[in-house]
């Protein structure tokens, strides 16, 4: 008999169709209002749902609030967190547990309209395999959160999209929309889930856009500010680095070792001409030592890339990890 219900409830778990993501961070007054609004949304969608529920160490009372709720809807899974590890631990935690074909994430703070998740899905059907929401009416707070929050959501946005390649207009809206697979392979570190759409281009998923409702703030206060900027530029520079040269490190530092080696020796050929031509005296010449420090520099940036190369190599050897990703396969 026991055999029989743990395959039911694999059974009932593989028929999940719909896996809602819920990072939560003292947000004890929030929730309820945002399942009673959830769930008929949910409901009207005609498939079969779960809700799981990221406890990321909250300290006012959410989890109490959670376990209630799932006494009343076991479509509520709840995760909770030993203590804060962020959003980006949170959501890696929901796609970790998730067993619907389609994943959707948004924050707990009411400011994401579940009504916009069957725009969401309707355009995912499209054949997307990310569909991103877009705050478009976003800033109508006054002049001080325009200046803390839309002028550095500006920035993000900019840098994110240039440097990465994938244009969207709001990277910061958590509210969206993937297919199982691409969750499943993508790893998250640090604060890289603003740039899951960037990442998942690696393995050439196809991204849209919708616009979507915002509303403000009800309870609690806001866990941004101007500090993202700073964040965003540093996570930026790995993502850049592991969309562009993460199989192939020796590229990117063998290329500025030999431009560092290269200019020099060039120094150096151009000191050693002045010293045999003309005499000139080159032990106090700061030349000399740029020289030595670019020839040094070259090197060791050379070495760092073959370096990474065998971790890379040890890395997908050991794992078995394939270094592409694959659509769909026929025959």
């Amino acid at each position: 008999m026991v055999t029989d219900g743990v395959t039911n409830l694999k059974l009932e778990m593989s028929m999940v169709q719909l896996s809602i993501i819920l990072p939560v961070y003292n947000e004890v007054e929030s929730i309820p209002h945002l399942l009673d609004e959830l769930t008929p949304v949910l409901d009207a969608t005609g498939r079969k749902f779960e809700i799981i529920c990221i406890d990321d160490g909250s300290s006012d009372g959410s989890f109490d609030e959670l376990k209630k709720l799932r006494s009343q809807d076991e479509r509520v899974r709840i995760v909770r967190f030993r203590r804060n590890f962020g959003q980006t631990a949170a959501f890696a935690a929901g796609f970790d547990r998730a067993q619907g074909n389609v994943v959707i994430t948004m924050d707990a703070d009411l400011q994401n309209d579940p009504a916009d998740i069957p725009p969401l899905l309707a355009k995912l059907e499209e054949g997307y395999d990310i569909v991103s929401g877009w705050r478009v009416k976003r800033w109508r707070e006054g002049f001080l959160p325009i200046l803390t929050r839309k002028l550095p959501s500006k920035i993000a946005n900019w840098l994110i999209s240039t440097f990465t390649g994938v244009h969207l207009h709001d990277y910061g809206c958590a509210l969206k929309v993937y297919r199982r697979e691409v969750v499943k392979n993508i790893n998250l570190y640090g604060d890289l889930h603003r740039f899951i759409p960037a990442i998942a281009s690696y393995y050439g998923v196809s991204v849209a856009e919708v616009p979507v409702n915002y509303r403000s703030r009800q309870f609690g206060t806001s866990k941004y500010g101007l500090s993202r900027i700073i964040r965003v530029i540093l996570d930026l520079l790995v993502v850049r680095f592991l969309l562009s040269y993460s199989t192939r490190p020796i590229q990117i530092f063998g290329s500025m070792g030999l431009l560092s080696f290269t200019i020099g020796v060039a120094v150096g050929i151009y000191l050693t001409f002045m010293k045999l031509v003309y005499g000139e005296a080159l032990a106090e010449r700061p030349m000399l030592l740029l020289a030595m420090l670019l020839v040094m520099i070259g090197v060791q940036l050379v070495t760092m890339g073959l370096l990474g190369e065998l971790i890379v190599r040890t890395y997908h050897e050991s794992q078995n990890k394939p270094i592409y990703s694959v659509r769909e396969e026929l025959g």
